[in-house]
């Protein structure tokens, strides 16, 4: 599963399920690869190069895996499929994040504190997005990956709790702009079906193992082939 942002990939979350297992990964965005026939570049750009099918086509070579559908979140349309479903609960420490410059510069600003809080579209939105979070400095992408992979707890549980039954129309109505899948209403309901009779997976990040700074100037993470292997592994295997 990958969730994007407008016109580019936001966060990769790879997601298996059947036969009993169940196992999430999430690769950082900042992620530094090599892409066939533009050399050395952040994960995220295959997306910009050539859409979904680049993305898909990348990850399987790099990690030498199968992957059999895609479905994309589009966080333009984001926030109307959390209030669709009547908001979701997340638990975790304070995050004060202030994206676009935040309220002053016409932006907007979420203050979390630490605990549970029930949070609406917006807000959710925004802390999908955080990748600078104020009341903790030290967090990297990591933590960004960690508090998305939370959502999509929370969304999976709502998705297959009673009361969604009431919403399903309302659901219906504003999934489609916001997601985007190879597969049916029915395949993705079943793989959530899957994920909740197999329980909720562990949360795993690719954790980078070094640093590396591109010719134009930005600073991306490395993954070694000993590290890359041993977290697929996990994967494969959870």
């Amino acid at each position: 599963a990958e969730t994007t942002g407008p016109g580019r990939s936001d966060t990769i979350m790879l997601i298996r399920t059947g036969a009993g297992h169940a196992a999430r990964l999430s690769i950082p965005r900042d992620t530094v690869i090599a892409i066939p026939g533009h050399g050395l570049q952040k994960i995220n750009a295959a997306h910009e190069f050539g859409g979904p099918a680049e993305s898909v086509s990348v990850i399987k070579s790099w990690l030498g895996i199968p992957i059999n559908h895609v479905v994309e979140v589009n966080f333009e349309n984001f926030p109307q499929l959390i209030e669709a479903m009547g908001g979701v609960t997340y638990s975790g420490g304070c995050i004060i994040s202030k994206l676009d410059g935040g309220f002053a510069d016409g932006g907007f600003t979420l203050r979390l504190s630490a605990g549970t809080h029930h949070i609406d579209g917006r807000q959710a939105l925004a802390l999908a997005r955080t990748r600078e979070n104020l009341c903790a400095p030290n967090e990297t992408d990591i933590q960004r990956e960690e508090h998305q992979q939370a959502l999509f707890n929370d969304m999976k549980s709502r998705l297959l709790s009673p009361s969604s039954f009431l919403r399903l129309p309302l659901i219906a109505w504003n999934a489609p702009p916001a997601i985007i899948s190879d597969m049916s209403g029915t395949e993705l309901l079943g793989m959530f079906a899957a994920l909740a009779i197999t329980g909720t997976p562990p949360t795993h990040v690719l954790n980078p193992t070094g640093a590396i700074t591109l010719p134009d100037g930005e600073d991306g993470l490395t993954i070694s082939e000993g590290a890359r292997r041993a977290d697929v592994a996990r994967f494969m295997n959870g």
